[in-house]
């Protein structure tokens, strides 16, 4: 093998060398790898060149350029790994967050009005030593109408008024509830009223009816509540309800009154109102003036009600009370229109939600009522 060839040889070694070590990228690497390996490249010429040599010149001639090649092929895999993870450390650097940066963009979230509510009732009446009972939406003929003492005549059951399900293989038709009242057949179903002796449970939850306008909607919120024990008669109902509305509505001096009413699941029965004045810009001072609005219905426990769930009444009395959800967030928050409770408009909710920040719920009480 010539001098001038082997010169060559180690010239296309040393350009190749440095060639790779200045490559910036790897489609760089890429081009390399086909001037001086692939097909017409330039170590594939001096392989062409050793059919003219003698055996021994083909023999030295033949591992000098096959050092090279595997030289060439090592620094190359190199080169890429090293460019590699040069890209990966990039990437990082780019996606990364510099979380000691301030967010102008933060926002927090809020209780719906309705859940505030929701806290704030389920609170006061824990304070009286009441607790949660829950009930299906979908509910039976027998719990939300017949146990309840409602009659077959009754308005209540007539689809104008009430959302039915189409009817099972029996024939029997299962409704949206129309009020939380059938909890209270579930619970004195399931209670050993002689073993527990009383009972005081409140039903906060979803109801449905068939009626939508700017102070109704189709579904709306509820809740319930029953005390069953020995000797439980109007004054506890009276006293129960005042102290309620007293502490939800902030008010010592809320003037509460009970007018005669009907409803067939109590006997007697009373609606409930407060005292309140209209101000000139159109909102309600709750706890002033002469005026009245009603805010929720109550009674005594019908004695047909306790005998269908096995209770004597002779032996044990109760009072049950029920109220919208809805109605006393809008009292309590001068919200004019029930509709916008259910429209997800961001700039509402956060007109009137509340921070989740110590709020008064069940657990914490009623830490904060009156603040």
């Amino acid at each position: 093998m010539s001098n001038n060839i082997k010169e060559k040889i180690d010239l296309v070694a040393e350009e190749s060398k440095q060639k790779i070590e200045k490559s910036q990228n790897i489609s760089e690497l890429e081009e390399i790898r086909i001037n001086y390996l692939g097909k017409k490249g330039l170590i594939t010429s001096f392989l062409k060149i050793m059919k003219d040599l003698d055996q021994s010149q083909k023999i030295e001639m033949g591992k000098k350029v096959n050092s090279i090649k595997n030289n060439i092929i090592k620094d190359i895999e190199q080169k890429k790994q090293i460019l590699s993870n040069e890209l990966i450390h990039q990437k990082i650097a780019e996606e990364k967050i510099d979380i000691t940066l301030e967010n102008d963009q933060e926002e927090y979230g809020s209780l719906h009005p309705i859940s505030k509510t929701v806290e704030e009732i389920s609170a006061i009446f824990a304070n009286m030593g009441f607790y949660i009972e829950e009930g299906p939406d979908i509910e039976s003929d027998y719990y939300n109408f017949t146990a309840l003492n409602i009659p077959y005549e009754h308005p209540a059951r007539q689809e104008h008024d009430t959302f039915y399900l189409q009817p099972n293989s029996e024939g029997q038709r299962k409704v949206l509830r129309t009020h939380t009242s059938p909890v209270q057949i579930r619970t004195l179903e399931k209670i050993n009223i002689d073993k527990e002796k009383e009972i005081r449970v409140i039903v906060p939850g979803r109801t449905y009816r068939s009626d939508h306008d700017a102070t109704h909607s189709p579904m709306f919120h509820q809740c319930e509540g029953l005390v069953v024990g020995e000797n439980i008669n109007m004054s506890h109902l009276k006293g129960t309800l005042i102290e309620f509305l007293k502490i939800y509505f902030n008010s010592i001096r809320l003037s509460v009154r009970f007018r005669p009413s009907y409803f067939p699941f109590t006997e007697p029965s009373a609606e409930v109102d407060i005292g309140f004045k209209k101000l000139s810009d159109g909102t309600l001072d709750i706890g002033e003036g002469d005026d009245w609005l009603e805010v929720l219905g109550s009674g005594m426990v019908h004695p047909k009600v306790l005998e269908g769930v096995g209770i004597n009444p002779e032996k044990y009395q109760g009072f049950a009370f029920g109220m919208g959800l809805e109605r006393l967030t809008m009292l309590k928050y001068n919200i004019p229109d029930l509709r916008p409770f259910y429209d997800s408009d961001l700039r509402w909710l956060k007109h009137y939600g509340f921070l989740g920040i110590n709020e008064t719920n069940l657990h914490a009480g009623l830490n904060g009522v009156f603040s």
